[in-house]
């Protein structure tokens, strides 16, 4: 995980330098919105570094769950970023398409976005890996906007190509808006999976019904109720009860348990399980009335 988030700062550095000198060189409002996307993905990586730094740190005793949270805390900060850097971007497409200007050195242009093209594909494949195998929302975040980079790229390309190949001055600015959508798009979708990580929104449906097969496989298990779930970060936490024969010893119970919490683990290797053992068919007391 780590490794993918220090090459997303590695990549988005170098694009921001080749693209800030094709912006000089060529003037293209297509480059420079490439440019600024580039710039804030530098900014938002080196955030999910600290941030995927911080939520590998093991928990300790003023906090106790561990420090998962750094990771959606990290994604509204880039969601705010991104939605700035499309009120920038769409404000400059405006005024280009009112006046328009006309593209130079396009082939310095094109040539750095060849690169950035062939980097970003590269790093989103990394990417993909990670998220796979951990899970982390910092690193979906991120390769959601290295996603956004590749579609913008294509569309800086295609820009830049109508305005010097056919004189059409206007498809600059336009590729402008176009990036400024998606960032946008991209902004929200970040927004709400961090919200829901911060206000401890179940897990998927899915996952839900893969830990209900999970607990039910157990011969000893006759039904399971209050399953509880959320995730921080990387890091998954279920609760839940199980019911067992009432006539089980305690010593029986607790064996049950751990081999039900043993079986989930396998599933879910991150996730931090509590389970609570009630006797099949008491009926459970309803819980008290709060004045």
């Amino acid at each position: 995980m780590m490794r993918s988030a220090l090459a997303a700062v590695a990549v988005s550095g170098v694009l921001v330098v080749l693209k800030a000198g094709a912006y000089i060189a060529s003037g293209s409002v297509a480059m420079m919105a490439s440019l600024a996307d580039s710039a804030l993905d530098l900014f938002a990586s080196s955030i999910n570094l600290l941030a995927i730094s911080q939520s590998l740190t093991p928990a300790d005793r003023e906090h106790r769950f561990g420090h998962g949270k750094a990771e959606p805390l990290a994604g509204l900060a880039q969601a705010a970023f991104i939605a700035g850097s499309a009120t920038f971007l769409v404000v400059e497409s405006i005024g280009r398409i009112v006046s328009p200007r006309p593209v130079e050195h396009a082939g310095v242009a094109l040539a750095v976005m060849a690169v950035s093209i062939a980097a970003v594909a590269g790093l989103v494949l990394l990417q993909r890996t990670a998220v796979l195998r951990t899970g982390s929302i910092a690193i979906q975040a991120d390769r959601l906007h290295y996603l956004g980079d590749l579609v913008t790229n294509v569309g800086v390309v295609v820009g830049i190509a109508l305005a010097v190949r056919f004189g059409i001055l206007v498809a600059d600015p336009l590729v402008g808006l176009g990036v400024a959508a998606v960032l946008t798009a991209s902004a929200w979708q970040v927004v709400r999976r961090s919200y829901d990580q911060l206000m401890d929104h179940e897990l998927p449906e899915n996952d839900r019904e893969r830990i209900k097969a999970i607990v039910l496989l157990h011969a000893d298990v006759r039904s399971l109720h209050d399953l509880r779930t959320r995730a921080a970060g990387i890091s998954k936490f279920i609760q839940l009860h199980i019911e067992l024969d009432p006539a089980i010893t305690l010593t029986r119970a607790h064996e049950v348990s751990d081999a039900v919490e043993a079986e989930i683990l396998l599933a879910y290797p991150d996730a931090e399980i509590i389970i609570h053992q009630d006797p099949a068919g008491v009926e459970r007391p309803l819980p008290l009335e709060r004045s």
